[in-house]
């Protein structure tokens, strides 16, 4: 699937559920929920957990984990960019060259 098709999947499955209305803030309130879970998913691979009460998960289940909440930060960007009528592609497309010419130059 290409970026442009799953930013339009997104969109119309956060409209079917009734997420996409909520307005901005309250959607960069999630985007920086889920990277609290990110962050909280590389610890658990990185150094581990120290709860008594979590089961400790294998390298894979740590991985999956990884793989589930980076997809929440990617659809919470994904929303905010389709708010702003901002096509993912093209947020790529620009850092790219912002990089390219930052350091390299050109």
């Amino acid at each position: 699937m290409h970026f442009q098709e799953y930013q339009q999947w997104v969109r119309e499955f956060y409209q079917q559920q009734n997420w996409y209305e909520r307005d901005v803030f309250r959607r960069l309130a999630y985007l920086t929920e889920e990277i609290g879970e990110v962050a909280c998913a590389v610890r658990a691979i990185e150094i581990g957990r120290e709860r008594p009460d979590e089961i400790e998960q294998n390298v894979l289940q740590k991985k999956e984990n990884l793989i589930e909440e980076l997809g929440d930060v990617f659809d919470n960007l994904f929303i905010l960019a389709d708010k702003y009528g901002i096509a993912i592609e093209d947020v790529m497309a620009k850092h790219q060259r912002k990089f390219i010419k930052r350091y390299r130059g050109e």
